[in-house]
């Protein structure tokens, strides 16, 4: 962090990319600020794991060209974020790259957390619609776990349908997929 407060001017996606790695903390840039959040609690990191888990064996079946990936650096128009997961075109990932493009970004899916809640549920959403990226979904854990899911149309997101816990809701797109939001918390 010391880094951050040492820094003068604007920030640049060079700038954010140049920080050192911190497992402790992201770091995204919106617009040219960067924004600072903390590492995510262990029911954030398990509702994350268990999600991109079910994404994954559902591309793998859908024989999908697609990898799914948890909390990486996508380059957006107005800086750089770091959904909790995406779905991405396989190729970009071959070079092991340290940020990838919006543009192989077929879904991107924030885990509301507790001290980032705007952010994830009111900028992030416009910044990935800006992006073009096709899909968002929106993982809220509390009260209870509830997936909003929305598409991305005429330059924004539209919400398509809430799948909510104990419930199990068939999605068709990036790919055929069952979800039912309950298991991605139980301990």
């Amino acid at each position: 962090m010391s880094v951050a407060m040492d820094h003068t001017g604007p920030w640049t996606v060079a700038d954010v990319l140049a920080l050192p790695e911190d497992r402790t903390v992201r770091h995204e840039l919106l617009g040219e600020s960067l924004v600072v959040s903390p590492a995510p609690r262990v029911r954030h990191q398990r509702a994350s794991l268990r999600l991109a888990t079910l994404l994954a064996a559902a591309a793998v079946e859908a024989k999908a060209p697609v990898e799914v990936l948890e909390a990486v650096n996508v380059l957006i128009p107005s800086g750089l974020c770091v959904p909790d997961i995406v779905v991405v075109d396989v190729a970009p990932t071959d070079d092991d790259p340290v940020a990838l493009d919006a543009d192989v970004v077929h879904l991107a899916v924030e885990v509301v957390s507790p001290g980032n809640s705007a952010i994830d549920r009111k900028v992030k959403p416009l910044l990935y619609a800006e992006a073009a990226i096709p899909h968002f979904w929106r993982l809220e854990l509390a009260p209870a776990p509830t997936l909003v899911v929305y598409e991305w149309e005429d330059g924004r997101y539209r919400e398509r349908l809430t799948a909510l816990s104990g419930t199990t809701t068939s999605l068709t797109a990036p790919f055929r997929l069952d979800v039912d939001p309950a298991t991605f918390t139980w301990a």
